[in-house]
Order: C-alpha cells, then sequence, then structure tokens
C-alpha cells in the first residue's frame, strides 16, 4: 500500500474500474454507507462481478456493521469474491470483533481457503461507546490489520454541531484521532487515518495527511481520485529522511549487539531503527 485506501461504492461498477487504474494504493469497496438500503442486495451482486476480474492492487470491502442484520450476507460475498480484506464499521473492541473473526474462520473453511487469510480494519471510533474498548484490540486476533476512526457517525451519536472548525478538527475529535493512533500502537497493528471529506480542497487533504504521517500513520483514507495525489504526497518520505533512515540502518548493521549508538552526536536506539526501516519501507 502506497499510503491511499480508496472508497468506491459497490452499487457503481464503472467508478470501480476507473478506481482500479487510479494510483490508489488499495480500494474499498463499499457496501455500507454509499449504498441504499434498497441497493444492498443488487450491490453484493455487483461486488462478486467486479472482483471476479484481475486487480493488480488491494481490495477490501467494507460491509455492515452487526446491528444491521447485514452482516453475515456482506461477509459471504466478501470471501467468495476473495477480497483482501473487510473493513468493519463502528466496531466496539473485542465483542464486535472476535464473531467476525469466527465467522471468517467458517466462512474460509467452507470455500476451501487458507484459514486467517482474509484481514480486518476496523474503525473503531463511530460510536461514543467504542471509544471505551480502544484499549481491547491487544492480542485480539491476528486477522487485525489495523485500526482506523472515523468523525462523521461519531458526531452523529454526540450530537456534535460540527466537527471541524476554520478547516481542523476540534477538540474532541482531535483526541478520538489519538486515541486510534495509541490503540494501533498498542495492537501492533497498522493505523491509518480518516477520510478528508472535503473533495475540492486540496491543500486541506494534504495538510491532514502531512499530519498523520508526521504523528505515525501509515496511510489515509480518500473518498475521491483528487485525493490521492496530495495524499502520496504527504506519505512520501523526503530524501532528507531517507537519508537519515539509510544511516540509521547501517549504523546498527555494523554493531547489531547494541541497543544503543550515537549518530551526529545524538544517542538512537532500537525505536529509531523501527522508524528508519518504516521511511524505508522494509519490515519493523
Amino acid at each position: 500500500m502506497n499510503g491511499s485506501m480508496l472508497f468506491v461504492p459497490a452499487s457503481a461498477p464503472d467508478k470501480y474500474r476507473k478506481a482500479l487504474a487510479s494510483q490508489a494504493g488499495a480500494l474499498i469497496v463499499d457496501l455500507e454507507d454509499s449504498v441504499a438500503p434498497e441497493a444492498k442486495a443488487a450491490a453484493r451482486a455487483h461486488l462478486a462481478a467486479m472482483l471476479s476480474g484481475p486487480r493488480d492492487k488491494p481490495v477490501w470491502v467494507r460491509v455492515n456493521d452487526a446491528s444491521t442484520g447485514l452482516l453475515l450476507d456482506d461477509l459471504v460475498s466478501a470471501v467468495r469474491a476473495r477480497a483482501d480484506g473487510i473493513v468493519l464499521p463502528k466496531c466496539s473492541g473485542r465483542a464486535s470483533l472476535l464473531p467476525v473473526a469466527h465467522y471468517l474462520d467458517a466462512l474460509e473453511a467452507a470455500e476451501d481457503l487458507p484459514r486467517g487469510e482474509m484481514k480486518i480494519l476496523a474503525i473503531a471510533t463511530e460510536t461514543a461507546r467504542s471509544l471505551w474498548h480502544t484499549g481491547e484490540y491487544v492480542d485480539c486476533t491476528p486477522r487485525l490489520w489495523g485500526l482506523t476512526w472515523g468523525a462523521e457517525d461519531l458526531s452523529a451519536d454526540v450530537g456534535s454541531f460540527t466537527n471541524r472548525e476554520d478547516g481542523a478538527y476540534t477538540a474532541p475529535y482531535q483526541q478520538v484521532r489519538t486515541l486510534c493512533l495509541f490503540a494501533a500502537a498498542a495492537a501492533g497493528v497498522r493505523a491509518i487515518d480518516a477520510v478528508c471529506v472535503s473533495v475540492n480542497e486540496p491543500e486541506l487533504v494534504r495538510a491532514e495527511a502531512r499530519e498523520a504521517y508526521r504523528d505515525g500513520f501509515v496511510g489515509k483514507m480518500a473518498i475521491h481520485p483528487a485525493q490521492l495525489a496530495p495524499i502520496h504526497e504527504a506519505f512520501t518520505p523526503s530524501d532528507e529522511q531517507r537519508h537519515w533512515a539509510r544511516r540509521v540502518v547501517e549504523a546498527f548493521a555494523q554493531a547489531p549487539n547494541q541497543g544503543a549508538l550515537s549518530l551526529d552526536g545524538k544517542m538512537i536506539d532500537r525505536p529509531h531503527l523501527k522508524l528508519a526501516r518504516r521511511i524505508l519501507g522494509a519490515d519493523a
């Protein structure tokens, strides 16, 4: 993944084909918010047709949450379509995540697929209740690939008039973003930043993406192809960062048994090595 995950409605095959040809690092085919209730069944049929063709990037499926009664049908469709993973909305810790992992175990067995192949990206902040469960993802299930957050559903849940002021998130939502980041770090999974709902403001998208990359997120979701370029720009390490990262890796390679070293008069230790490898695109 090159930093971006682009949403595409499952009810729009033409948009999917265009998105597949875009520079998005991964696609999220949506069965949830962008599909009207009366169109859900047809969207699942579209999903099967979409994913039956060749693809050169991971394709995820955002399913409907358990309270809708549509979750199991969505999971069946995603597994049969050989999606790379599912995006689970309104996730509230273990109580939400473990049943989905068990469903996937059964569905993969029924389809004679390797167990554990389908991963889960959980949206961990869409309800006020979910915020109290962000510490539960540690050692929850090996299917958990990452955590992301969302502000729009949460705004509706708590009754906010807005979650932004002068283009920036208000303090409560900045705290929610931080919770997601630290919950992902604690669980040892990827932190993916939320979408920017402003399609025609590339500078706002770029600013959000730069902040996300700075703070430790490894990618950002997008709702329109026009948002991809500023996201990719923000998540591309600078020449200076790459130079520093290579020197850190080289320093530890020359002293593999050392826990801490000096570089340019500054102490570096194993967390710096982990960051350096992340900058260079290597496994930490």
